[in-house]
């Protein structure tokens, strides 16, 4: 990276001088993960054999289970870690930045080396862990998409946890009513709407807080729906509590391609879903008018007001169109992993949500990798308790929040929102 300084020449005349800069984050924390990997086999040695399954029963094939020496699988592949840490440096030394193949080349191995160690004397589901992940970041990838969207227009979507809760709500109620599904869905997407009206009324049109808009509208969507859930669902559950689920489709031949087939073909058509909001709203964003009228009264809403867009029904707009996105993401609760709606079941994944948004850097596709390394995480905490590892219990809840914590510390670097979010435009 380079910069722009300015010096005073020996005449008094002001000269502009070129600075480079080291980018040193990436590799230090490349460094530290290294040494902390090394200490925990240097520390806790485990011996034996670890075996990976890499196929899965909806397969038409079976593909042998893998087993490797625990030990010195271990040891080699931090051997392998340690060279990439090596040429992360020298990438730093000569002004250059890690390059985004060799920090994701690291992240598979190491994570490889720890399942190695984690597994010793076990089986790694690697499809079921896959799975896993992808189906506990679906809710979070519909959320960070409505993130990135109220806030490329220019609102601070921090009511994303209310929109899955009330999304959740209304899909369980409608599914359970009409025994329909897509019924319960459009519900869903109701329900974030609704959400969303109120955080456009309060932000756009009488210029209230948005954050504490946010922080509000979550608190009140948990209360009321903490309410009918008691008063209502609760006592007539048969009824107004057993939504009808989606189930899974199959897409022949896709869904038997090795590892990867059945986590992305063997889905329900939410996760279809998913893999389509994603690449229209990537797509959107970037190509196309709405993309640019959106960015635009989310940069210089004054510039674009002088163009002829109109601003504020812009930022009115495409807000409830986050909250109908963000609804989808609470119908998978109960239309897909659980089939039934509980008091608080969001559980506070509108927030981490928010923070793949940020983590994303506003972008489609950057913040739904960020909510699938939660996922991952998430479903990495599971699968080490099953394994019963060594490591403690307290560290097996916290590890989704430090690997979300470390990536934005170690690799995200100085980040800069749209220039207008969360500052409400009044027209001169």
């Amino acid at each position: 990276m380079t910069s722009l300084a300015q010096t005073q020449a020996a005449d008094g005349t002001v000269q502009l001088a070129t600075v480079r800069e080291r980018h040193l984050k990436a590799p230090i924390t490349l460094a530290a993960v290294t040494a902390l990997l090394a200490l925990l086999l240097a520390l806790v040695p485990r011996t034996g054999t670890t075996s990976f399954r890499l196929g899965d029963q909806s397969q038409s094939f079976e593909l042998p289970i893998v087993e490797l020496p625990t030990a010195a699988t271990s040891w080699v592949v931090l051997g392998i870690l340690v060279v990439l840490v090596v040429a992360a440096f020298l990438r730093a030394w000569s002004y250059r930045k890690a390059s985004l193949l060799l920090v994701a080349a690291f992240g598979v191995l190491a994570v490889f080396d720890f399942l190695v160690w984690a597994g010793a004397g076990g089986l790694v589901p690697v499809t079921s862990l896959l799975f896993g992940a992808v189906s506990l970041s679906v809710p979070l990838v519909f959320g960070a998409l409505g993130g990135v969207i109220g806030e490329r227009a220019g609102v601070v979507n921090v009511a994303i946890e209310g929109q899955l809760l009330l999304g959740a709500f209304s899909a369980a109620l409608l599914s359970s009513i009409t025994g329909n599904p897509f019924v319960g869905l459009i519900g869903a997407m109701v329900g974030g709407v609704l959400v969303a009206s109120v955080l456009a009324a309060f932000a756009i049109k009488y210029l209230v807080e948005q954050v504490i808009v946010g922080v509000v509208l979550n608190v009140l969507v948990t209360g009321l729906t903490g309410f009918l859930y008691g008063a209502l669902l609760a006592p007539n559950e048969a009824e107004l509590n057993t939504p009808e689920r989606f189930s899974r489709i199959k897409i022949p031949v896709l869904s038997d391609i090795p590892i990867i087939g059945p986590v992305l073909f063997n889905q329900t058509f939410i996760v279809y879903l998913m893999f389509i909001t994603v690449a229209v709203v990537a797509w959107g964003l970037y190509r196309t008018k709405w993309g640019l009228r959106l960015r635009a009264v989310g940069e210089h809403p004054q510039a674009a007001d002088t163009v002829g867009i109109k601003v504020n029904p812009t930022r009115f707009w495409n807000v409830l169109l986050a909250g109908a996105i963000a609804g989808i993401g609470g119908a998978y609760f109960t239309l897909v992993s659980v089939p039934q709606f509980g008091k608080d079941m969001t559980a506070g994944l509108g927030f981490i949500a928010l923070a793949a948004v940020i983590f994303g850097r506003w972008d489609p596709i950057r913040a739904t990798l960020a909510a699938l390394l939660f996922g991952f995480a998430t479903n990495l905490q599971n699968l080490l308790s099953i394994l019963k590892t060594p490591v403690p219990s307290e560290f097996m809840l916290m590890l989704p929040y430090v690997v979300t914590l470390l990536a934005v510390a170690g690799f995200a670097g100085q980040i800069r929102g749209p220039a207008a979010s969360g500052k409400p435009y009044i027209k001169s």
